[in-house]
């Protein structure tokens, strides 16, 4: 398994990997399966949800991606930080229509720049 390395990436449950209409629950399948791809792919991942951990804990398990995931998390109140988040070095946003067409190349290349691309490449040869 390739070693993206130091690529983290923490997901969303509710209207990422799975829509709520009343009580049904839809799976985004597209994004189940890109969320198996980067496991797979060697991103060390985190669900987290305002729902808190044990509620994404039980949706990644519905899921059946639960073994994807090293840890589920509430997402958090308040950061304390030295710097403000859009001031954050290698952090991107993305969302989960444009999440399901990106490799972990292009995760590597827009968080570490092109360097870091060229040696994952290199690495994965």
């Amino acid at each position: 398994m390739p070693e993206p390395r130091g690529i983290v990436a923490f997901v969303d449950i509710d209207d990422t990997l799975i829509r709520s209409f009343g009580s049904k629950r839809i799976p985004m399948t597209e994004m189940v399966r890109h969320v198996q791809e980067l496991h797979r792919d060697g991103v060390l991942l985190y669900a987290w949800s305002s729902g808190g951990g044990e509620y994404a804990r039980a949706s990644a398990q519905e899921l059946g991606v639960e073994s994807c995931f090293k840890a589920f998390l509430p997402k958090p109140n308040v950061i304390i930080d030295d710097q403000p988040l859009e001031e954050w070095r290698r952090l991107i946003h993305v969302r989960p229509a444009a999440a399901t067409s990106k490799s972990v190349a292009e995760y590597v290349s827009e968080v570490f720049g092109d360097a870091q691309s060229s040696a994952q490449r290199d690495n994965n040869s």
